[in-house]
């Protein structure tokens, strides 16, 4: 029930908590998204001996997404780690090498983690700012996301789709391993192209879902 001044009486046997209707209101809005795996991708691309481009993912992955209702650029937290061991770029050899102490050295830093900042638009797509750690080296770095919309699949879920680019120098990350040919071209580009397809699912209920139903059967 309401009471005059706005303050909404919810009961429990036999005493009540009151709570405001803004706080209700802020509460309901937050919205938990986690990734799907099975419709998402973490790519990365890089040039080998300046000729061609060598293609690699990541296999393990995860994504956590809070906003206020179905608004991204009102995010309260984007959190992304990729197991640096599941690294792939379709070369048993290659992958090995990637995994050691010259590049990821993945004993000692066994994840590459993003957190986002901030998302604004910019013209018909967005710009996502946050800090990228790889190798226990944090960079601030901006990517380009384009949202591809929010739909609801044929079992019920509400899932909203991403496309990420941006790119990064390894070298400034300390994956700075190189080789010559005898011809003076590097083995590997400093460049690396990000590239991800991102399909998250809207949880059927939050963290503050939860704190707001206990909240809501407390007795005083």
């Amino acid at each position: 029930m309401l009471a005059r001044d706005g303050t909404a009486y919810i009961f429990s046997n036999p005493c009540f908590v009151d709570v405001e209707l803004s706080q209700l209101k802020s509460e309901n809005m937050t919205t938990l998204w986690k990734i799907d795996p099975a419709h998402s991708e973490v790519q990365f691309k890089v040039k080998h001996l300046m000729i061609t481009t060598v293609t690699g993912y990541f296999r393990k992955f995860d994504l956590t997404v809070e906003t206020e209702d179905e608004d991204f650029t009102q995010a309260k937290k984007i959190e992304f780690i990729a197991e640096a061991s599941s690294i792939d770029t379709n070369s048993e050899q290659r992958d090995a090498h990637l995994r050691s102490a010259d590049f990821f050295d993945v004993e000692k830093f066994g994840q590459v983690r993003f957190t986002g900042q901030t998302l604004e638009r910019a013209g018909e797509d967005y710009k996502l700012a946050g800090d990228l750690t790889i190798r226990g080296v944090t960079k601030s770095v901006t990517v380009n996301v384009h949202f591809g919309g929010i739909v609801i699949d044929p079992y019920g879920q509400t899932k909203a789709g991403f496309e990420v680019e941006g790119k990064i120098s390894r070298k400034e990350f300390g994956l700075v391993w190189n080789s010559m040919t005898e011809a003076g071209q590097v083995v590997v580009g400093d460049e690396i192209r990000l590239l991800s397809e991102i399909q998250l699912i809207r949880q059927a209920q939050s963290t503050a879902d939860n704190e707001r139903s206990k909240a809501a059967t407390t007795a005083y």
